[in-house]
């Protein structure tokens, strides 16, 4: 009760636990009181005068309206916890028509639709889900505050930006740069996500598309569809240190523990599955003929691959404890992207030639809804789940930087730490 009532003192600017207790009425307020010194202690306390039923009346009345004033903000106090406790998810549908539309998760609706700049591709939100950044193919990175919805920056980046990602603790942004020509390698831009800058430009292959990044924060995955490599990037050093020989890649997903990545190929209708520690091929799974693999996501629990099939506009949804296909879901024209809540229960995944979004049910592999957004719908982000710190590692390099609401937004590590010593049991 106690840091509850100086967390609603700092809020409403006065000295609600004095009031509570009733220190500086009792002593201030009521008039025709004076202060006595007690034999068993030295602490001043209040005493009525003779005018005791003029005191008992006030003091009731007083009473009476902290009583009422505390149950308020009490009440006020439960309703903001719930709040925090379950933050709204928003999912980021990047348009080609030049927009970027989002829905609110809980009634599939669109509540905004955000311009951007021209041919938005790739859409990635940081970890603590304050900002969305989006890759415009016509050389811009627009950023988005997701609390208002409005563009706050546009940065100038390399040539043709279409896949992006951001690292696990929210510091950068890496971004893929597809030449249209084999006149020269294909780049990956490194942007510092503090002051929106490009501070890294890395070479690889040529048809780079995607890109991923290992859970722990230290490889960046970039498969190319012309050179038909991954190329594996330290993002210690931002230098390729491996590559991957592959046939016509496109999407790429990793799995929640970093132990795996999946990528599709749309040429040749599979989805690759490496192994991160040895970045080898451990499995080749078929999806059937005719088949057109794009974008993929995994679940939470790592348990199922959603793939988004081009043609025949289907999504395939693979087992990934024996790399199989499990069911095939019918959903609408030409499907792109793939993303999944938080809590793993619905899959959202954009169809380019509908330019709508199907929304799937994963217990029951069924779709549920269909939201109409803009012209070309290509990429799409769900804001994450919110991160609280638990230990004083977690803070460090930079650390801090990825938890938000409701244990953030921190400014710096010693706020972080504050938070752990503070809320550790």
């Amino acid at each position: 009760m106690g840091t509850f009532l100086r967390s609603l003192d700092r809020g409403i600017g006065f000295d609600l636990t004095q009031a509570f207790l009733g220190i500086n009425l009792c002593c201030s307020a009521v008039p025709r009181v004076k202060r006595v010194k007690t034999q068993s202690s030295s602490t001043a306390t209040c005493k009525p005068s003779a005018s005791s039923t003029s005191y008992q009346l006030l003091n009731g009345a007083i009473w009476q309206h902290l009583s009422s004033v505390l149950f308020l903000l009490l009440s006020l106090g439960a309703g903001l916890g719930a709040a925090t406790a379950q933050p709204q998810t928003s999912a980021y549908v990047t348009n080609t028509s030049g927009t970027v539309s989002v829905i609110d998760t809980a009634t599939n609706t669109v509540v905004a639709t955000i311009p951007v700049g021209i041919f938005p591709s790739g859409v990635a939100i940081t970890p603590d889900g304050t900002r969305a950044y989006v890759a415009n193919i016509l050389n811009s990175i627009s950023v988005i505050d997701t609390a208002t919805n409005t563009v706050l920056v546009t940065i100038p980046s390399g040539q043709f930006p279409t896949g992006l990602a951001i690292t696990p603790d929210g510091t950068r942004a890496y971004v893929v740069n597809q030449f249209v020509t084999n006149q020269g390698d294909n780049t990956v831009s490194v942007i510092d996500i503090m002051t929106n800058t490009i501070v890294a430009t890395i070479p690889v292959g040529l048809g780079a598309f995607e890109v991923a990044i290992t859970p722990d924060g230290t490889r960046t995955y970039v498969p190319h569809q012309q050179d038909s490599i991954l190329s594996v990037i330290d993002t210690a050093t931002n230098t390729v240190v491996t590559t991957i020989p592959l046939s016509g890649t496109a999407g790429i997903a990793i799995t929640p523990d970093g132990t795996r990545a999946y990528l599709t190929s749309p040429g040749g209708g599979t989805v690759s599955v490496i192994d991160t520690a040895t970045n080898t091929v451990v499995a080749t799974i078929p999806l059937g003929t005719n088949q057109n693999p794009f974008g993929v996501a995994i679940t939470p629990d790592g348990t199922r691959a959603y793939v988004a099939i081009n043609f025949p506009n289907t999504v395939s949804v693979i087992d990934t404890a024996s790399n199989s296909v499990v069911v095939t879901i019918p959903v609408g024209v030409g499907p792109i992207g793939v993303a999944i809540t938080p809590d793993g229960t619905r899959a959202y995944v954009t169809n380019d030639g509908s330019n709508n979004v199907s929304v799937i049910d994963t217990a029951s592999n069924s779709v549920v809804a269909t939201i109409p957004v803009g012209v070309g719908p290509v990429a799409i982000a769900v804001t994450p789940a919110p991160q609280i710190p638990t230990s004083k590692e977690q803070c460090k390099h930079h650390g801090y930087l990825k938890f938000g609401p409701p244990a953030g937004p921190f400014k710096n590590q010693g706020q972080c730490v504050s938070y752990v010593v503070h809320h550790s049991h």
